[in-house]
């Protein structure tokens, strides 16, 4: 019995054989990039997160700019502070006899912390506060929300306070 063997099927035995002999590059792992250390590859991070998402992050509610105050008045602005030369320490304690002097005021209390004192005056309830600037303290009533206190009882404790620290 006689083995027959076609010329094509001999050359594709060849082509493969000499394909694995010389080394396909698909059976070879040590290309550059696999043949460094895994610490000094390069990181690859995917583009979606390189960078987080700022597109809602600052947004402003159409309903919040109606309820921002106005500017002060610079009439208001002048009733409702002063500005005193010293150290913010000295003025605070200044304030403080100044306003155990004043008749119907009273001090519900104190944080020399914060340069606040929390007082009513003619049934009022707002703060004095006393705060460090650049052209000295600046003593200021604000209500209890933190905006400039406004009415009769604190420009009149204003106008006392400015008189006996000679603001």
């Amino acid at each position: 019995m006689r083995l027959s063997v076609s010329i094509p099927r001999l050359l594709i035995t060849a082509v493969v054989a000499a394909t694995l002999a010389t080394g396909c590059s698909w059976w070879r792992k040590d290309s550059k990039l696999y043949a460094q250390n895994p610490e000094s590859r390069p990181l690859e991070v995917p583009p979606d997160l390189d960078m987080p998402s700022t597109e809602s992050a600052m947004k402003i509610p159409a309903t919040a700019s109606a309820t921002l105050p106005s500017a002060p008045a610079a009439t208001t602005a002048a009733a409702n502070g002063f500005t005193v030369a010293g150290t913010r320490d000295d003025i605070f304690n200044k304030v403080g006899d100044a306003l155990g002097k004043v008749e119907g005021l009273t001090v519900a209390s104190r944080a020399q912390v914060l340069g606040v004192y929390d007082v009513n005056y003619e049934g009022a309830n707002f703060l004095v506060r006393v705060s460090a600037v650049e052209a000295g303290v600046y003593v200021s009533v604000v209500d209890p929300r933190g905006l400039p206190a406004s009415g009769e009882a604190p420009t009149k404790l204003m106008a006392a306070l400015k008189t006996a620290l000679g603001g």
